[in-house]
């Protein structure tokens, strides 16, 4: 039975992941900061820990290594924040959190779980999740951007690093996804009719978007797959669609 992490359990993306990843078979370690909102399957452990810290990382990945006696063969790090906002308005405690919450994070459970994959000669797979904001310039999103594109970066390192112990490293690089940190911005029909009026295929991303392709990249189908950085997001970076003029 294949094992895999899961951070920031409770978002939507973490959550259609999961589910995906155990109707494949998965045996799941969630991880969240409050363990009591996470929703575990009758075979999932629900571990609490801050990620974001080096200590909670390592207690994260620990126990999941010691629940499974081999670390992980998988670990998919969801764990985020968004933030969009205008530089000028964005406060050093919110750049903070943010870079904390996105490349600190994705830093500190890297050092936790690929060390582990090297010393016990199985190979593994690392998964995180970038954003479009990284590849392309998108007003109001700095902080967000300058986070993400460093996950980027670190994906292309580890994956370098680690290739020859069997560790797969890659990326997802979503545009706006439903899920409920984003709700908000989809509940007004027109504000949604806009939103999906800029990818070019038509519609803004759902949750098991991410999920499918997710589970394809941690799964032995992706064998060859490392290093990469993947465009889940309509076409929005790579095509401008053609528009009609009157």
């Amino acid at each position: 039975m294949k094992t895999c992490l899961i951070t920031g359990a409770t978002g939507g993306v973490a959550t259609a992941l999961a589910q995906t990843l155990r109707e494949q078979g998965w045996r799941l370690a969630l991880v969240s900061r409050d363990a009591s909102n996470i929703v575990a399957g009758d075979h999932d452990l629900a571990i609490e820990a801050d990620v974001a810290t080096e200590a909670g990382a390592e207690a994260a990945v620990a126990q999941a290594t010691e629940a499974f006696g081999n670390p992980p063969d998988a670990v998919a790090h969801c764990a985020g924040a968004i933030l969009i906002a205008p530089i000028g308005r964005t406060t050093e405690a919110q750049y903070r959190a943010c870079m904390a919450a996105n490349l600190d994070s994705a830093f500190f459970v890297s050092k936790a779980y690929a060390p582990r994959v090297q010393k016990s000669d199985r190979p593994g797979a690392l998964l995180f999740f970038s954003s479009v904001a990284a590849g392309i310039g998108v007003s109001n999103h700095a902080v967000i951007a300058m986070a993400k594109a460093g996950v980027e970066g670190l994906v292309r390192s580890l994956a370098a690093d680690f290739s020859s112990a069997g560790l797969r490293v890659n990326a997802i690089a979503p545009g706006l996804m439903r899920t409920p940190a984003t709700e908000r911005m989809l509940s007004n029909e027109s504000a949604a009719k806009a939103i999906a009026g800029q990818y070019p295929l038509g519609r803004h991303g759902e949750a098991a978007d991410a999920a499918a392709l997710g589970a394809f990249l941690l799964s032995d189908a992706a064998g060859w797959v490392s290093g990469q950085v993947i465009g889940l997001d309509g076409g929005f970076q790579a095509v401008r669609p053609y528009v009609k003029t009157a």
